[in-house]
């Protein structure tokens, strides 16, 4: 209900007011056998849907001691958190071989795709990516090398304009 002061100080009612009842539930019929309250099956009951039921994930990854290296059903709610605990299984096996010698893990991270299913609408980690970077320790001979290389390059570049 909208209502507004007028000029003359009284409340006016931009539109009027009705009493409203309650509407009471009515059973209905059935079409097909013309019955009341029919016992069937509720045909809006939740059915599970076959697309979500027949995805599989699987590791593409050549690391051998991830899980789902052979396919495995994950259900849509549950994507998410496996899916992460899955990448955070590459992320430890980074790590680890970052603290070997020669090695050093400069970074690691990891990025999750989420899609939606075309046939129920639910939305689900579709799957994930772990990126790391690696340092190697330099071979002294390589930088001696470039350290004379470099000194036959100084002065080789010269700027003319001053």
């Amino acid at each position: 209900m909208l209502a507004g002061i007028g000029a003359d100080g009284q409340l006016n009612y931009l539109y009027p007011q009705y009493q409203v009842e309650p509407v009471n539930r009515v059973q209905g019929v059935n079409r097909v056998t013309g019955k009341e309250g029919t016992n069937e099956i509720d045909k809006t009951k939740e059915t599970e849907c076959q697309t979500c039921k027949a995805r599989r994930y699987v590791d593409g990854s050549d690391e051998g001691n991830v899980s789902f290296k052979a396919p495995g059903y994950i259900s849509p709610e549950a994507s998410g958190a496996v899916v992460r605990s899955h990448e955070q299984e590459h992320v430890a096996n980074a790590e680890s071989e970052g603290s070997t010698p020669g090695k050093e893990l400069i970074s690691a991270s990891v990025s999750l795709k989420v899609a939606v299913c075309p046939e129920c609408g639910k939305s689900y980690v579709a799957g994930g990516t772990t990126t790391t970077t690696m340092k190697y320790s330099s071979n002294p001979y390589d930088q001696g090398r470039k350290t004379i290389e470099g000194s036959f390059l100084k002065g080789k570049n010269v700027d003319l304009v001053a």
